[in-house]
């Protein structure tokens, strides 16, 4: 018999860029009747722990994740990594020094929005965001909330935008480094929506090639943004490839308002399915490696 339970393995809280707090997502799970959630803050996994205690209350099955940011051909590509472990050594060094850069990062960003004629601060975008690590997602949403912007896209495709006038660039590591990483922290690499990566067919196929002779196991071949031509497509490489198939809302609350957990769009239905695969794998790497 099919299982019946419905889970999301994309979801941001905001120890990232998105607005819920890592322990109330749990009750959201809850009530979209979802029997499991992958917390994937971008490079952090700083949300997991409470994120986990409450999901444990409420019954719901919480996996630790992650979402790494990298860079392929001059464009961005995402990595998600399940069930790795926050304290390894060269995962967390590193994991402290993007905070560390993006700490930086925020600061000149902000002093170019001061000179393009805006009224902002960190102070004050971190009294409007308590308890939050700060992204350029809360700078163009404290720009939206105090009338300085008529949306918050307006801070992304005039401002803080990669090759806008206010964006600064910030090092990346490559998707192969970024699946070692996770690997070597006892998780499993998986390609974020990868429809998004827009690269002709033979470079797609040469970075799923590469990511997959690191160690990467997965493609979010599910995602709230994908037709259901995309969808197809996405499952017939990741067949081809070998992969696992994974799926996501790309949850970020009010910063993503057309998102919702579980359902995207409304166009989601994932599997537990798809979930037990991957504990499946995990647990047959363990009994492996023990031998």
């Amino acid at each position: 018999m099919n299982d019946p339970r419905l889970i999301d393995m994309h979801v941001h809280s905001r120890a990232s860029d998105g607005t819920f707090a890592p322990d109330a997502l749990a009750g959201e799970a809850k009530k979209a009747g979802l029997a499991a959630i992958a917390l994937t803050d971008h490079d952090t996994m700083d949300g997991v722990p409470s994120a986990k205690a409450a999901a444990d209350a409420l019954g719901i099955e919480l996996v630790p994740g992650i979402e790494l940011s990298t860079t392929y051909h001059g464009c961005e590509v995402h990595v998600l990594g399940y069930y790795l472990s926050p304290e390894h050594p060269p995962l967390k060094k590193k994991l402290q020094e993007f905070l560390d850069f993006r700490t930086a990062r925020n600061e000149r960003m902000t002093q170019k929005l001061r000179e393009e004629g805006f009224s902002l601060s960190m102070r004050q975008i971190r009294e409007h965001f308590p308890d939050s690590i700060l992204t350029r997602a809360h700078i163009a949403r404290f720009l939206y909330e105090t009338g300085q912007i008529p949306d918050i896209r307006t801070a992304f495709t005039q401002y803080i935008g990669e090759h806008c006038r206010c964006y600064i660039e910030r090092p990346k590591i490559s998707p192969v480094e970024a699946v070692r990483l996770i690997q070597n922290a006892g998780g499993l690499a998986v390609l974020a929506h990868p429809v998004l990566c827009g690269f002709p067919e033979p470079v797609f196929k040469q970075l799923i090639q590469e990511m997959k002779n690191a160690g990467m196991c997965g493609m979010e071949a599910v995602y709230s943004e994908n037709s259901p031509r995309d969808e197809r497509r996405m499952r017939q490489i990741a067949d081809a490839f070998g992969l696992l198939v994974s799926g996501g809302s790309d949850f970020h609350g009010a910063n993503k308002p057309q998102i919702h957990l579980g359902i995207g769009k409304g166009n989601l239905r994932i599997p537990y399915a798809f979930l037990q695969s991957f504990k499946d794998l995990q647990e047959n790497q363990k009994n492996t490696n023990t031998r």
